[in-house]
């Protein structure tokens, strides 16, 4: 009987921890509609946004990213030129910062702004309150890469294959998956793991 008890108690212990702790969503299926095309943002603007309204002609790319991750930052010039080329085959771009754990330190909304304004974003970058955007996506990582072409979903994952050294990377997933799309063309690699720091959400209380 004691050791019954004591292994119920260990187990209780493990569903507890487990409890506290968000849980995500599985990360969205290729072919995925939008989710959440009409939930608005706090874009650094200044102006509330939603995926619908930074939707162009030929489709979304949704990035999930932040101003803190050291990923982030080997990343800023490729989120930027993929950006570029996302906006020049009329797809349209959006940021997206995920992380509800850290609005008191660097990844506040005035953070953001200031992080705006040194990055030269001309695209919007916007605030996801408690990750709800993340949790819609299964997004887990940043940067984490989501393309949509007018239909659905064509493309998740990381920018290319090599995340510490755009110099060294043989495999541009987002840039070829752009292209790709614009042309309407069946995409060679369709999905591929995001390799970065984890999105810091809240713990459930």
């Amino acid at each position: 009987m004691k050791k019954t008890i004591n292994f119920i108690s260990i187990a209780s212990l493990f569903i507890l921890a487990a409890s506290a702790f968000k849980p995500v969503n599985h990360e969205l299926e290729i072919g995925a509609a939008i989710p959440k095309p009409d939930f608005k943002m706090m874009d650094v603007s200044g102006k509330e946004v939603s995926l619908a309204d930074a939707k162009s002609e030929n489709g979304l790319l949704v990035i999930f990213s932040c101003n803190t991750c050291p990923y982030v930052k080997l990343s800023e010039t490729r989120i930027k030129e993929t950006a570029a080329l996302a906006k020049k085959n009329n797809f349209g771009v959006i940021i997206v910062n995920s992380n509800e754990a850290q609005r008191d330190a660097d990844d506040s909304f005035d953070a953001m702004k200031k992080y705006a304004v040194v990055q030269g974003y001309d695209f919007k970058y916007v605030l996801d309150k408690n990750s709800q955007l993340a949790d819609a996506f299964g997004a887990t990582r940043t940067p984490h890469c989501f393309l949509f072409n007018k239909t659905g979903l064509v493309y998740r994952g990381a920018i290319d294959d090599n995340i510490k050294d755009e110099n060294d990377a043989k495999e541009h997933f987002l840039k070829d998956a752009i292209v790709a799309a614009a042309l309407g063309k069946s995409i060679k690699t369709n999905s591929s793991k995001s390799v970065g720091c984890s999105i810091k959400r809240l713990e459930e209380k």
